[in-house]
């Protein structure tokens, strides 16, 4: 795992880099890859797969997937990182070679709404902002997570706020980020799990980047789930915010030299 594919003739990056971890994705990961090649099809675009640490046969579908990989536009790209969706998203991130970078979940948590809704908004602008945020948190997204993890969600936004003061309504939803400024700072981002990428938008939003959240919608599939954050986790959160807070002049110099 781990190699590169060649970049299409004529082209010195790709357009879309997709990142992928993958946990104990088995049940999930082959139609979520499927779709996506299906959907990148005739865009110069790469998607990289981390299985970090799985415990079922993710490992095999991934080489299966590699194998069998029949898209040319879209490349197919396999790492491995440690346990820990943070060191799966940061070994996804280096190794990138997109203009944009989307982070995002095994199971397709949106669908393709964010990546619809980035392009209109793209086109509107005229430009892509740094970074777009498919958010949970938008007013107009269609969410019903249930009242465990709701309750959850409200008492981690808060936490938050108080001590990171960001301004993102959902530092974890998927994120589409400029591929130049994300490799940039990606080897100062230390969060080894769900973390991750709200140390990268406090990074962000250290050096003055505000994030664009997007309208989604949360798919039948993913709603279904149960959480992966378990009740520790809660407390671990709290104090991994404090741990942000007290690095709050690394970060902010670390991407504002990515700027």
């Amino acid at each position: 795992m781990g190699t590169s594919a060649p970049l299409p003739e004529g082209k010195s990056q790709l357009d879309l880099s997709i990142v992928i971890p993958a946990h104990n994705s088995g049940r999930v990961l082959e139609v979520t890859v499927g779709r996506f090649g299906d959907y990148l099809t005739g865009i110069p675009a790469e998607i990289i797969v981390v299985e970090n640490g799985s415990t079922d046969d993710t490992a095999l579908i991934c080489r299966r997937l590699e194998q069998e990989w029949n898209h040319p536009t879209v490349a197919l790209r396999l790492f491995t990182s440690d346990k820990g969706m943070g060191n799966a998203l940061r070994v996804g991130s280096s190794n990138s070679r997109g203009a944009q970078v989307l982070l995002t979940a095994d199971d397709l948590p949106f669908g393709f709404d964010d990546l619809d809704a980035a392009r209109v908004l793209t086109e509107s602008m005229g430009h892509a902002p740094l970074l777009m945020i498919g958010s949970k948190g938008h007013p107009e997204s269609v969410i019903d997570r249930g009242p465990m993890r709701s309750t959850m969600t409200r008492g981690f936004s808060i936490l938050r706020r108080l001590i990171l003061g960001t301004r993102a309504k959902d530092p974890q939803g998927t994120f589409l980020i400029d591929g130049e400024l994300l490799r940039s700072l990606v080897g100062s981002l230390a969060e080894p799990g769900f973390l991750f990428t709200t140390e990268l938008d406090y990074a962000l939003e250290l050096a003055g980047i505000e994030p664009v959240e997007l309208p989604v919608r949360l798919s039948d599939s993913h709603r279904d789930q149960p959480s992966r954050v378990a009740g520790g986790d809660v407390l671990a959160m709290a104090r991994g915010l404090l741990s942000l807070r007290g690095r709050k002049d690394e970060l902010k110099a670390a991407a504002t030299a990515g700027l």
